[in-house]
């Protein structure tokens, strides 16, 4: 797309109040509010700093997992006699496992 020199365009970033940082990480996890995440393996992570404000740019292989575990789900029918698909219900709605064992009591 452009062909320009890597140390020109550093320069004309750093002119303009950018800089750019290469962060080492081995894997990204993004927790999302509906209690799944977005797990990012091999991941190549960029800090870019532009007018004081950090923003970071993530490239890898992305997969999406349900953050719900069985043993809470066991736990919650065991504490509360509801059946599984209950309990997954709650424990998906509250994201918390007291607060859904205190809902279905």
């Amino acid at each position: 797309m452009f062909n320009i020199d890597p140390k020109k365009m550093q320069a004309v970033m750093k002119q303009m109040g950018m800089s750019q940082e290469e962060i080492p990480a081995s894997k990204v996890i993004i927790e999302k509010t509906d209690n799944t995440k977005l797990i990012i393996e091999n991941p190549s992570v960029t800090k870019i700093k532009m007018q004081g404000q950090e923003s970071f740019q993530v490239v890898g292989d992305i997969r999406e997992e349900n953050s719900i575990s069985e043993d809470d789900i066991k736990t919650i029918v065991e504490k509360t006699g509801v059946s599984e698909k209950k309990a997954r219900e709650a424990l998906e709605k509250t994201g918390d496992l007291a607060e859904a064992i205190l809902e279905l009591s």
